[in-house]
């Protein structure tokens, strides 16, 4: 049971990152907005956005699919600083508390949870 929670649960952040960055290739200035600071030019930077979270759902799947549990707990307790970090920019540039709060910050624990259950199995 805790082997299938741990997997599902790292699977979906991965595909969520996948998503996200999807989002940001497709519709960069919505997706912007739905990150909590809108951006009315610099696609160039939201295009990076995307890339970048994209890359980072195709590398954790890479792990949890062809190294294993441990490398892929080990790649989600790094790369939550990015959504800790996703957090600060949003309250830094008068995006709302909830947003950082409720999606970045969010993130960042579920992520946390993620790689505490993948070491566990």
């Amino acid at each position: 049971m805790l082997t299938t929670l741990a997997y599902g649960l790292a699977l979906a952040i991965n595909l969520l990152c996948l998503v996200i960055g999807a989002n940001f290739l497709r519709a960069p200035y919505a997706a912007a907005a739905g990150y909590g600071v809108p951006a009315e030019t610099d696609r160039a930077y939201l295009t990076i956005k995307g890339l970048r979270d994209g890359t980072y759902g195709l590398v954790g799947l890479a792990l949890l699919a062809f190294v294993g549990a441990q490398a892929e707990a080990w790649f989600l307790l790094v790369a939550a600083l990015l959504p800790f970090g996703d957090t600060l920019i949003v309250l830094r540039n008068g995006g709302t508390k909830a947003v950082a709060f409720g999606i970045h910050f969010a993130t960042a624990v579920t992520m946390l949870a993620g790689a505490a259950l993948l070491f566990a199995v």
